[in-house]
């Protein structure tokens, strides 16, 4: 999901100047470390305060985006995100 998070900042569908599907960028830019090999580290606070504000069904558009790897991005890592931060009533993406 982070992702997805952070690939939303290159090229999302609900974008507006500081937020992404209801998540400012630098919340996205937070998971970063969390969603990118070959280290991966848990997610930081900020990044699951960030998801915690998240219209997860809006970041669902990007599971299978192609731009995910181009970045760096792992998307398997990004949609896990949501659980490692326990956030409750997480959609079926």
């Amino acid at each position: 999901m982070a992702l997805v998070l952070v690939v939303t900042v290159f090229g999302g569908s609900t974008i507006n100047a500081q937020t992404i599907c209801n998540v400012s960028i630098s919340g996205l830019m937070a998971c970063k470390p969390s969603v990118t090999l070959p280290n991966p580290i848990l997610p930081s606070g900020d990044c699951c305060s960030a998801l915690s504000h998240a219209d997860l069904r809006c970041l669902c558009f990007y599971k299978n985006s192609k731009l995910l790897p181009s970045l760096g991005i792992d998307p398997n890592l990004a949609m896990q995100l949501p659980v490692k931060c326990k956030l409750p009533h997480l959609p079926k993406c």
